[in-house]
């Protein structure tokens, strides 16, 4: 992990709010619109084991196995790094699967869009500014306008966040978890998308730039609940400092932090 990040010009980050959307794993929305062409639409699901070589690799060639959250802000390099979090994720989860000896499906697909309903689960529509998991439908969703905003505002280290956040949670359903409070099942879901990064870490599938470990906490800080928020209500998903503990615990501990039974 030496290469170096470029830091990004912050946004009102403190405008970024967690809510709970029927049916949907969580949503996360809020941040500013910025000025500058959208993305183009990620690729779907790949093979999780045909990996994918991303630009920098290409140029710098650490190997076809490793990954690298590179600090550009490109379009393009939103669309890899979104292309590259599935792709290890479903990796990862098929390989912690299979070493206890069940059978892993992935993810559905993951599907963009732009504009409110434009997208549905479980027949209610899914607002702009957000990113879901959707249970009834099995796929996860996020506006690619103000997900490539927070890529460019907060860096590209919390787009692998934001997908193995959304990931974690089609884990949970396959698992059979079902906590009795949103919070409980959010800051496992974080907890989870820091395992899913550590470990990709330590083993070499993922290589960070410096600071892009400060990105994850400015990230998680910045998605905190609001302070009147009760811990209890539907849809609550944790202070900022919780979801920034969670998310560590699993990133040093691995799964074993997670309450996973």
């Amino acid at each position: 992990m030496t290469a170096h990040a470029r830091r990004r010009p912050r946004g009102s980050l403190a405008a970024l709010v967690v809510a709970l959307v029927a049916a949907a794993g969580c949503v996360v929305g809020g941040l500013p619109e910025e000025d500058g062409p959208p993305p183009r639409v990620p690729p779907q699901s790949q093979d999780p084991e045909q990996p994918r070589r991303s630009q920098a690799q290409q140029d710098r060639g650490p190997g076809a196995q490793t990954t690298r959250a590179d600090g550009t802000d490109t379009p393009e390099e939103f669309q890899q790094d979104m292309a590259d979090a599935q792709r290890l994720a479903e990796r990862y989860w098929a390989e912690q699967f299979r070493a206890s000896g069940q059978r892993f499906q992935p993810v559905r697909r993951v599907v963009t869009y732009q504009r409110d309903g434009e997208v549905t689960c479980g027949g209610q529509a899914i607002p702009a500014n957000n990113a879901v998991y959707c249970t009834p439908g099995d796929f996860i969703a996020y506006d690619i306008n103000w997900s490539f905003s927070a890529f460019r505002q907060i860096g590209d280290a919390f787009v692998f966040y934001l997908l193995g956040h959304e990931y974690a949670h089609g884990v949970q359903i396959r698992l059979g978890i079902r906590y009795s409070f949103t919070i409980q099942q959010e800051l496992q879901a974080d907890c989870m998308a820091g395992a899913f990064l550590g470990d990709s870490v330590r083993a070499g599938t993922l290589v960070l730039d410096d600071g892009d470990l400060e990105e994850f906490r400015e990230g998680l800080l910045a998605v905190g609940d609001d302070p009147d928020q009760p811990w209890f209500a539907e849809g609550a998903h944790g202070t900022p400092q919780q979801r920034a503990d969670s998310f560590f615990r699993g990133y040093e501990r691995s799964l074993a932090g997670c309450d996973l039974g």
